[in-house]
């Protein structure tokens, strides 16, 4: 077992061996299990649900060609996280990759960013759990619910959720991953019944690259929505300590999710066009769900099974996403690059259940606060102080840290290779893969950070900025403090 700390001893500064009460749940996890909470953690339904009606606005018909760039740029960086974790499984994942290679500063903020960039985006998650909700009792006109303020039931289905996940990672991991089996069921269903029915409308111009709006300029446009519908693609990596045989299966379940995320994609995206009759402006501007209305012209029971895998998909990317990211900074707590009590386990269930409340406080603490701002600024819901809104808000900001986080592992990963693994050094996974994966992740943040957008994402890129240099303040006075720090970054292999 590897050296390291345990986070009373962080005060003192006193090396000691990590103990059971500093370990998760070892090995009790499968490949299927991870492979399972990765995609239920991307939530197919959810975002595609809210995501492709803009996309189409964007880059236009061949929108589609749009999620193929998308899923090769996160295919680069699957390429980046699993070679890490071949060599230095981490429950901290690019946490642990980046301040290993690059030293404690580093480290601790890409902590904080990792951290703050998550939990805006699980935010967007836990908003629109009870808004889903909402707008399907609504359109049910369930009388005595349907005027039910969304955030009540936010608060209800995230009971649920911190329960199960206190609960223990197993029986969590597999309640979303049945969330997830039934969404694909049904999207994948309600797609091959809509091709046959619309069969006439079939053609290939929605994989034509003429038909993208504006060219490369609308296919680089749509590109950070696109990216977005993969979110939650490094999910497994998170799990490596509980994971039997993280080296193996941990990088099998990224690239395996990932593919099957492509390929489910492509096919929703192709069925809604088909759809509509290839009408995109149709599609872009429907005020119902593009999906849900396809699914309302295939038979009107497929609607509300729709409806049903909307639900279990932001219930399911609730509790799988949660699970792993707050895993991640569990384990900088537990390292010593955050306070130390969020690096607790519970002694019953195994489970880091400080670390949980600390992240879900977050994003409620967030949803609070934009909620205040609506208030106090006397916009309230006439100015959009709705769920759907605020996912959007709220993932676009957590997006844009996350890509930070993205472009440094795969800045780092040549460097930690030539240092540490000379001899396993290769040119191409190591050199050229990972500087693709920069090079394409510059696309997305340049667009989400370019002058000229709507307020507020006109000033995310300036929020963003002042979260990296605050962190990189914060992170030259704790290691000052305690320069030790770099030591233990690491310090906790998964299957050691």
């Amino acid at each position: 077992m590897s050296e390291g700390f345990t986070p009373e001893s962080l005060g003192a500064k006193v090396p000691v061996v990590p103990g059971e009460h500093a370990r998760l749940h070892r090995g009790v996890l499968g490949l299927l299990d991870i492979a399972a909470a990765t995609m239920a953690n991307i939530g197919p339904a959810m975002s595609f649900y809210f995501g492709f009606g803009f996309l189409v606005l964007t880059a236009g018909l061949a929108s589609p060609l749009t999620i193929v760039a998308a899923g090769v740029a996160i295919l680069f960086l699957a390429n980046t996280l699993s070679e890490f974790t071949k060599v230095m499984p981490s429950t901290g994942g690019f946490i642990t990759f980046v301040g290993k290679t690059f030293g404690a500063r580093t480290g601790v903020t890409t902590a904080l960013l990792t951290g703050i960039g998550y939990i805006a985006a699980m935010a967007s998650v836990v908003a629109i759990v009870g808004g889903f909700f909402q707008i399907l009792l609504q359109n049910y006109n369930v009388s005595g619910l349907q005027s039910v303020p969304w955030f009540v039931w936010t608060l209800i289905f995230l009971a649920f959720a911190a329960f199960m996940m206190i609960r223990g990672i197993s029986v969590s991991t597999k309640i979303a991953g049945f969330f997830f089996a039934f969404e694909m069921l049904v999207l994948v269903v309600v797609s091959i019944v809509a091709l046959v029915k619309y069969h006439a409308h079939i053609n290939a111009a929605p994989f034509n690259p003429h038909n993208i709006t504006n060219g490369f300029r609308g296919l680089a446009a749509g590109f950070p929505l696109a990216v977005y519908l993969f979110i939650g693609w490094e999910n497994s990596a998170a799990l490596a300590e509980e994971t039997n045989d993280p080296r193996r299966n941990v990088p099998r379940a990224v690239f395996t999710s990932t593919l099957i995320m492509i390929v489910s994609y492509l096919l929703f995206a192709y069925s809604t066009v088909i759809g509509f009759a290839g009408d995109i402006h149709k599609l872009g501007n429907s005020t119902v769900i593009p999906f849900i209305v396809v699914a309302k012209g295939v038979v009107g029971a497929a609607a509300f099974f729709a409806f049903l895998a909307g639900m279990t998909s932001t219930l399911g990317a609730l509790i799988a996403g949660t699970n792993s990211q707050a895993r991640l900074v569990f384990n900088a707590g537990r390292e010593g690059l955050l306070p130390g009590f969020i690096g607790h386990v519970n002694s019953k269930h195994r489970t880091p259940v400080k670390a949980l409340m600390v992240f879900l406080g977050g994003t409620i603490l967030i949803i609070v606060v934009w909620g205040l701002g609506h208030l106090l600024g006397g916009s309230g819901a006439s100015a959009g102080m709705n769920a759907v809104n605020f996912f959007a808000q709220s993932s676009t900001f957590g997006t844009i840290l996350v890509l930070v986080v993205y472009g440094l592992s795969n800045l780092a990963l040549p460097f930690y290779y030539r240092r540490h693994h000379r001899d396993r050094f290769n040119a191409f996974r190591h050199g050229v893969l990972p500087g693709l994966g920069i090079l394409t992740i510059l696309v997305p943040l340049y667009y989400l950070a370019k002058p000229g957008q709507s307020t507020p994402y006109n000033w995310f890129p300036w929020a963003a900025l002042a979260v990296i240099v605050l962190a990189a303040i914060y992170s030259f006075a704790i290691v000052a403090r305690d320069p030790s720090i770099g030591d233990r970054i690491g310090s906790i292999v998964a299957d050691e």
